[in-house]
């Protein structure tokens, strides 16, 4: 299916500017209930919002497809990765460094859904893509008593962005782009659920914003990665980089008015926050 308003959305870019190609994802037998969730209507709106989010940290957005198909519906609610990760992080080292080294790894329901809708064509490692489903769910440890005393929380996503901090290598190359999106109406700036999993993907961090710290579920107005209505992209150290990391995502490329492409580097160590392609314009806290 070709959503007949690509042409229009994509109208204001700009060639020699820095852009992600995004392709959305619709299985066309979704539970019809399920289509107030996420409607191809609030997808829409959510991308255009994104444009603007992201367009003011200068970096345009390029809605390349809006593609439907039939999908097995065993696949429609998935859990996101294998039910053997059942060691919490550690409290010595930051989040980023416990996370590398023990990377998440794509439960196998994830992989055959994934691999079910996303076609491994060019550039389908470089390039973003927005799958709906209507259930993802995903587990981490909260520490109950004195950090001594450990609970496994089992939430249910809105969206998971599957990012390189938390996957590095652990996630196959042609799905690394990969989002999913399940819930656009939980409350009235859900529309953000959009910009803030592709805030994960392309600047490569968890919930944080200038003086806050990364963690599981921080809940304020002010940054675009936190939970809220915040929408800024912050530059510099009291910015947490996150202006300068979006701007050395793998994700991003330059096209000439020729057409030619020049991507960004490539990750270095497979994508963790402190991956060599961020040299400079990483936090060490």
């Amino acid at each position: 299916m070709a959503y007949p308003g690509i042409e229009e959305i994509n109208s204001d870019l700009v060639a020699g500017s820095p852009t992600v190609d995004v392709v959305i994802h619709y299985p066309s037998n979704l539970d019809r209930g399920h289509h107030e969730k996420v409607s191809p209507d609030l997808l829409i709106e959510g991308f255009r919002k994104s444009k603007e989010v992201f367009g003011a940290a200068d970096v345009q957005l390029k809605l390349v497809d809006m593609r439907s198909g039939w999908i097995d519906p065993s696949h429609f609610m998935i859990r996101s990765s294998q039910r053997d990760n059942d060691v919490p992080f550690g409290t010595f080292a930051n989040m980023y460094i416990e996370a590398e080294r023990h990377p998440a790894e794509l439960s196998d329901e994830a992989l055959d859904v994934f691999r079910a809708i996303v076609s491994p064509a060019d550039n389908a490692d470089r390039t973003v893509h927005l799958v709906v489903l209507q259930g993802v769910f995903m587990d981490y440890f909260e520490p109950v008593v004195e950090s001594r005393v450990y609970q496994k929380q089992t939430i249910e996503t809105s969206g998971l962005s599957f990012p390189g901090y938390m996957h590095g290598e652990r996630i196959p190359r042609e799905l690394r782009g990969v989002i999913s999106i399940t819930n656009l109406v939980r409350t009235d700036h859900s529309w953000k659920t959009v910009a803030h999993e592709l805030g994960h993907k392309l600047l490569n961090v968890s919930h944080e914003h200038r003086e806050i710290d990364p963690g599981h579920e921080i809940h304020s107005d002010q940054g675009l990665m936190l939970y809220g209505q915040g929408t800024e992209i912050a530059r510099g150290r009291e910015g947490r980089f996150h202006y300068e990391r979006l701007h050395r995502s793998p994700f991003v490329y330059i096209q000439s008015e020729s057409g030619n492409r020049t991507y960004n580097d490539d990750y270095a160590s497979g994508g963790f926050y402190y991956d060599p392609i961020y040299d400079g314009v990483s936090v060490e806290f």
